[in-house]
């Protein structure tokens, strides 16, 4: 079985797509003229991924273009580009550099959708719901060492970062599976998962648009640490919008998430709070009654989605909303060192932005 995506459904990437916000935030010709050479640079990544995302073997060729072809909006390669014009701007380097760092995030969503044992990806079925376990575990793999070939072409500094970077994507998803250990706190255990998972990777396609840009140097580690904290922010929104009860918007139904039995913030909290609260552990008992039932397919969900209501108006929900604040707003403090300009100005509004993505 070989279906493939149409390829319309991949919309142009733009810088204001990709980050989420409105193409007025750039009003003068010097901010339209940025604008436009993010978005001269996204066709150039977009073109080379469909270059590199060609195999010779036919089944090969079909699997590894399955989710790029089903969408994505192309935030990480967005933000190289952006880091890049605190330099020399889109350089080859540049953007090889984003390409392997969009090739990675590909490859680790067809290994992270089978220990998920996720349905869908980007309004599609997952890869292994249409080739199985192993053909998309070996495409997540075709793909990883297709990024490590773009980036070795950039020396010797590229391939440690991309091996830091991979090493923390496993270990944030082995954490995630095995759970907290014995003593360790769940809370902060999960916010590290975070930081690993989605915050790594973010904050290294920040820093090779520094490193490949020629920019100074001074600068590489503020949007490093922007780059970890706006990806732990980005995580715990998808936590609130996890329990939103408009499908249509989110692409998900509430309470997928926590089905699936993860263990997000708002439950975490909830969790924490059941040890002294009787109510908080009156609504955690249900939830995790009726998580155990949701894996059996002839249960009702009606009891559910009650539950998930309750959460979502619950007070963990509202701690969760304000603990995603915060690392945005620390995301924001940590580009002082950047120079004023257009930049910097679009890297404030893609972490603003993400937060309001919850209201």
């Amino acid at each position: 079985m070989n279906p493939s995506v149409p390829l319309a459904r991949r919309s142009k990437s733009t810088l204001s797509a990709a980050l989420g916000f409105n193409e007025k935030l750039f009003a003068s010709r010097e901010e339209r003229a940025f604008a436009d050479a993010i978005d001269q640079g996204l066709a150039k990544v977009e073109e080379g991924l469909l270059e590199e995302l060609q195999f010779t073997d036919d089944l090969a060729d079909v699997t590894s273009r399955y989710l790029f072809e089903a969408g994505g909006k192309r935030v990480r390669p967005t933000l190289a580009l952006l880091t890049a014009q605190l330099g020399t701007g889109a350089t080859d380097d540049v953007i090889t550099a984003a390409k392997s760092v969009e090739i990675t995030h590909l490859a680790s969503l067809y290994h992270d959708d089978v220990m998920d044992e996720a349905q869908m990806r980007r309004g599609v079925p997952s890869a292994q719901n249409v080739w199985g376990n192993s053909v998309a575990i070996l495409t997540g793999d075709l793909l990883f060492a297709r990024a490590a070939t773009l980036i070795a072409s950039l020396g010797e500094g590229a391939v440690r970062l991309q091996a830091k970077t991979f090493e923390r994507l496993c270990l944030g998803q082995l954490h995630e599976t095995i759970g907290p250990r014995d003593g360790e706190n769940p809370i902060e255990h999960y916010l590290q998962v975070l930081a690993d998972k989605t915050g790594s990777l973010i904050s290294t396609a920040a820093e090779v648009g520094i490193m490949f840009s020629g920019a100074d140097e001074a600068l590489r580690e503020p949007v490093v640490e922007f780059g970890e904290k706006v990806g732990v922010a980005f995580q715990l929104i998808d936590d609130v919008i996890d329990l939103s009860p408009q499908p249509e918007k989110t692409g998900k139904t509430a309470g997928t998430d926590l089905r699936a039995g993860v263990s997000t913030l708002p439950l975490l909290y909830l969790r924490e709070q059941a040890e002294t609260d009787a109510s908080a552990a009156g609504l955690l008992a249900r939830i995790e009654r009726e998580v155990e039932a949701a894996f059996d397919p002839d249960a009702p969900a009606e009891g559910f989605s009650s539950s998930i209501a309750e959460l979502r108006e619950h007070e963990v929900t509202r701690r969760t909303l304000t603990e995603a604040h915060r690392w945005a707003n620390e995301a924001i403090a940590a580009l002082g060192p950047l120079p004023a300009g257009p930049v910097k100005k679009a890297l404030t509004r893609f972490a603003e932005q993400i937060v309001e993505r919850s209201s």
